[in-house]
Parts: C-alpha cells; sequence; structure tokens
C-alpha cells in the first residue's frame, strides 16, 4: 500500500536525526535497519554510541562483570513531514559470551523511558526490554546494562551487541507515526554492520 509506505519512508530520517543526536562514546555502531508495515518496506542505517568495560584478566572459573551503556539519544517531533508520535516495544539483544556462564543481570540509570525497563536471560541473550512509550520530540537515555558472568577454565571472553541479519535481528522496536491524520504501526529490525567487539577479558 502507498499509505504503508510512506510511514516506513518516513522512519528513514527520524532514526538518522537520533543517531546526530547521540553522545561521544568510546565507539559508535551502525545498525542496519529495515522498518516494514502492512508488507512495505524501507531499509536504513542508525549509528549509537555504546561505552563498554570489563575487567582485563579474569582467573579460572571466576568472577567478572560487564558494563554497556548505550549513550544518550531523542527522538524527533517530525520526519519527512509525517508527525512522530512514538516510539515503543524497544528491545536490545547482548548475547552471553563464550567461555563464561550467566549469573545474573541489573541495570542502573537510564531516563525519559516511558515505561519500567527490564532485563533477562533469553536463551543465550541478555535482553534490554523498553515498554516506552518514548514520545516524539522526548529525549532519552537507555539503561546501563550490568552483566555478571563466571569465567570458563581458559581462553577469552569478548563482549559483542546481539544481530547477525534482519532474520536474526539484535535490535527491535515499533516506531508509531501519522499519516493522512492516521497513526501507522512499523516494525524495525536489525543487526549491527560491522559488529565490534566491545570489551575483551583474558582468563588465566
Amino acid at each position: 500500500m502507498k499509505l504503508a509506505g510512506i510511514a516506513a519512508a518516513a522512519l528513514v530520517p527520524m532514526l538518522m536525526f537520533a543517531a546526530n543526536a547521540s553522545a561521544a562514546a568510546p565507539q559508535t555502531i551502525t545498525y542496519k535497519l529495515r522498518a516494514s508495515a502492512a508488507g512495505q518496506s524501507s531499509d536504513f542505517t542508525l549509528d549509537q554510541g555504546v561505552d563498554a568495560a570489563a575487567p582485563a584478566t579474569v582467573a579460572p572459573g571466576g568472577t567478572l562483570a560487564v558494563t554497556i551503556d548505550p549513550a544518550p539519544n531523542k527522538i524527533p517531533t517530525e520526519a519527512g513531514g509525517r508527525q512522530v508520535r512514538e516510539i515503543k516495544g524497544l528491545a536490545l539483544k547482548l548475547p552471553v559470551p563464550a567461555n563464561s556462564t550467566f549469573r545474573s543481570a541489573s541495570l542502573s540509570g537510564g531516563a525519559g523511558l516511558g515505561g519500567t525497563p527490564t532485563v533477562a536471560l533469553q536463551g543465550n541473550d541478555v535482553v534490554l526490554s523498553v515498554p516506552g512509550p518514548i514520545k516524539g520530540g522526548a529525549d532519552f537515555e537507555l539503561p546501563t546494562v550490568t552483566i555478571n558472568l563466571q569465567a570458563g577454565g581458559t581462553g577469552t571472553i569478548t563482549t559483542k551487541l546481539g544481530g547477525t541479519s534482519y532474520d536474526a535481528p539484535g535490535l527491535t522496536f515499533t516506531a508509531v507515526v501519522t499519516v493522512i491524520g492516521f497513526p501507522v504501526n512499523a516494525a524495525a529490525k536489525g543487526y549491527p554492520d560491522p559488529s565490534p567487539v566491545l570489551t575483551t577479558t583474558t582468563i588465566g
């Protein structure tokens, strides 16, 4: 449908604007994203600053904490001449690294999220979930995620963001835009490309 195509296309400048609003961070991650509505889709990219930290070394079988801190961002009030009402249902995947065992995860900080974020282990991913809604024009910051791990017996523990393709995304959300006076939900999903290593810990 033409209407759905306009809605999906309207997401492109919205997310590019949000990327430019990100605060400086040690690494900038580029996500490839695809927004879809009523059978129509639009591909685009989103840059997101991320600060991450972990100890340089850990004893075999020892415990360690990895922290991942997304940079602040902003939702614009309009994109491509269309009103941005809100985004909602955001989920960010953080895989449990090889050579380690998940013990627990917690959240700290965050602002302007429109709802209470949660973190939980789902399969082999630690998933940060933000129900929202985050209104158009609002500043927001995702919370810092701390993941507590137990090291294996040898090797290295490297942390990365989740997602390898549109079919196996690491970032998903729904954007609600106004088209001809009506709200339209456009589902977005994506993955980091390239997907850099955020932290490296040597076991030994």
